[in-house]
């Protein structure tokens, strides 16, 4: 198990720990959070090794493998596939064995080395390694492509699945969302709920982190508090926990009152020296509640759009795409035909690379159509957020000169609804976004991907749109400003169109959604649930299919046409329930521990029973139940991962029956 001890860590002149004990077990599944600056990346980085703590003891077993996802831009024209098997680090540990036992021409360690392969799986680590770059959204013609040819967002995914190719006890994971979209955020929870070692991840997404996560730990103050359940129970134990606290200060802060006023009263009258002087002593002895400081909520409002158009816009036959720089034309989308009505919020769904940024610049006006017409309407206002949008903000001008720039081009173009321009009146609007006093000046390389995102939405907020186009405007966000965001929009009388791979956003702000798939636009008759379950359906199909033309068929020795002779067969089967036999060992060992806890706990729900329905003090009768809703929890989420593996289990005998009755056949 991963435990902290009284541990203290500083990052320069910042505690970062402060005194903080944890407690993790195996196989765990954990959500990290906390404010943006609270440390949960420098906690990562004292379990990765990089980072010793200052005071206290940090214990992790020695002999687990810890993988995580690299944060450096991979510059390497390695092919793809090759780059991620790299990450299985028992494979290139077998693969430099063998390769020291051949130089020494040691044949005893190149028997060992080559066994060594074998478990580690190196027959099938291409396959792994391209069933994970699938997974992620890559194109089965991309599998082989050098790294360097890849954009950023696509290097980081090929890290992501560099670190989950590695054969891990623990698994860290800070932001992997970040890079992703839905589909593949959906494939990356559907793996991760399969992982069987013990995983910590840093994630602003909750959906993500309730889909995935069990255990939450919060890191506030320097201090580690174990929370069990994903982040929306988090939530709820939160709230109840500051309010009990705050509560329990204030009564506190009631009886440090009274007895202050007793003390001053009465230390000078002599008949009540004594007392006062023992509600002095009771008062310095008092362990104080510490008062519920926590920090303010972000929260902003998009101004009243006014009238709006009817229609807002359409489009018209249109086909959007690029003119690439030699005049080749690739329309992403084509014939699209809609209109966009006031007061509609609209979810953009579709997979990776499918057209769903495109069709948006299109609609923005950022690309030009290349067929067909878009039809604003009259008095149209559009608010464009982009995925590259941080990227343009200049480093070197702080965000007030980022505003009064605004400013000034629209006072220019004779496009301000109402807006002051005096300067004053502009740093009042960029407080409402936590720009205050000097950090109006401070210049935007130096922000936070969160502070600049912030920016970002200031000057959208503050040109007054009625129909907003938001292109993943969450990547940066923390979950405060996420939920800020959330409710602005909520609260937004004009038109949205949304791409977001945040299913909260896109739940709590869309009542309806289009789909881009297949180069057409049409409405998704369903929600973000069949949303989901067709992704992975897609998604599965898309694996299967390249599999199968990936897989060679089985050719024996005498040539093309030859049948596989009885001694073959055999020697097949026998190695094919070998490898099955190895394949399945940890599910069944899984499987047999899971119904050894189950009849403990079984046992222990029966005992509870029995005492609830016999106990008569008060006392025990608490105990008892608190107990046993506990137990029940627990008994619920055993059966759960029971079944689950018992399906594994089963899935594995059924493709060994499969794989057999092909042997036959042959």
């Amino acid at each position: 198990m991963i435990t902290l001890r009284d541990v203290t860590l500083r990052r320069g002149g910042k505690v970062v720990l402060d005194g903080a004990s944890l407690t993790l077990h195996p196989g765990e599944k954990v959500g990290l959070v906390g404010r943006n600056g609270a440390g949960k990346s420098s906690l990562f980085a004292l379990w990765r090794g990089e980072l010793h703590e200052d005071s206290g003891t940090v214990e992790l077993p020695h002999h687990w493998r810890v993988s995580h996802v690299a944060q450096d831009m991979p510059d390497t024209d390695e092919p793809a596939t090759e780059f991620v098997v790299a990450g299985d680090t028992r494979l290139l540990e077998a693969r430099a064995q063998l390769a020291a036992a051949e130089a020494a021409n040691d044949g005893e360690a190149m028997a060992l080395a080559h066994a060594a392969l074998a478990d580690a799986g190196a027959h099938g680590a291409r396959a792994r390694a391209q069933s994970l770059m699938l997974g992620l959204g890559f194109a089965p013609a991309e599998l082989d492509r050098p790294v360097n040819s890849f954009s950023g967002g696509w290097r980081m995914r090929l890290q992501l699945a560099r670190a989950l190719m590695c054969p891990s006890d623990l698994l860290l994971l800070d932001e992997p969302t970040n890079h992703l979209d839905l589909d593949a955020l959906v494939w990356l929870e559907s793996w991760l709920q399969r992982y069987e070692g013990t995983l910590v991840v840093i994630s602003h997404d909750r959906e993500f982190l309730d889909a995935v996560t069990r255990v939450t730990v919060h890191l506030d103050n320097g201090r580690l508090m174990r929370y069990g359940g994903g982040y929306s129970r988090f939530e709820e134990m939160r709230a109840e926990q500051l309010a009990q606290q705050q509560a329990a200060y204030a009564r506190q802060q009631e009886r440090i009152a009274h007895l202050q006023r007793f003390i001053e009263r009465f230390r000078a009258k002599a008949t009540k020296a004594r007392q006062a002087q023992s509600r002095l002593k009771a008062l310095a002895r008092m362990e104080r509640v510490a008062p519920v400081l926590t920090s303010a909520d972000f929260q902003f409002a998009f101004s009243d759009p006014g009238a709006l158009p009817n229609p807002m816009l359409t489009l018209h036959d249109v086909a959007a795409g690029y003119t690439s720089a030699d005049g080749t034309v690739r329309a992403v989308v084509h014939d699209v035909r809609c209109s966009v009505l006031p007061g509609q919020r609209i979810g953009i769904l579709g997979a990776n690379g499918q057209g769903k940024s495109t069709l948006v610049k299109t609609i923005a006006g950022v690309l030009p159509p290349l067929s067909g017409r878009v039809l604003p309407g009259k008095g149209l206002r559009i608010g464009y957020f982009a995925q590259q949008e941080l990227d343009v903000l200049r480093a070197d001008e702080g965000p007030l000169q980022h505003l009064v720039r605004l400013a000034r081009a629209a006072e220019a173009a004779g496009a301000l609804v109402g807006q002051s321009t005096r300067e004053q009146d502009l740093r009042t609007f960029l407080g409402h976004f936590q720009f205050s006093a000097e950090a109006v000046h401070q210049p935007v390389g130096t922000l936070s991907g969160g502070e600049k995102a912030r920016l970002v939405l200031a000057l959208l907020v503050w040109q007054r749109p009625n129909l907003l186009l938001l292109d993943e405007p969450t990547n940066h966000l923390d979950l405060t400003t996420r939920e800020a965001l959330g409710m602005a929009l909520n609260a937004f009388e004009g038109t949205v169109l949304l791409v977001s791979h945040d299913r909260a956003l896109l739940r709590s702000v869309c009542d309806a959604f289009w789909l881009v798939a297949d180069g057409r636009l049409q409405p998704f008759d369903g929600d973000l649930d069949d949303y989901q379950r067709h992704l992975l359906d897609v998604a599965r199909q898309r694996r299967d299919a390249f599999q199968a033309s990936a897989t060679p068929a089985t050719v024996p020795a005498g040539g093309p046409a030859t049948a596989l002779t009885p001694q073959q067969r055999r020697r097949e089967q026998a190695q094919r329930r070998q490898q099955l036999a190895e394949r399945l060992k940890p599910h069944r060992r899984e499987h047999q521990a899971l119904e050894a806890r189950l009849d403990t706990l079984h046992t222990e729900q029966r005992t509870l029973h029995e005492q609830l329905a016999s106990a008569r003090d008060g006392a025990t009768l608490a105990e008892a139940g608190r107990r046993l809703k506990a137990i029940e929890a627990e008994l619920a989420a055993v059966e759960e991962r029971w079944l689950a593996v018992a399906e594994t289990i089963e899935a594995l005998e059924r493709e060994a029956a499969q794989a057999d009755a092909d042997l036959r056949a042959a």
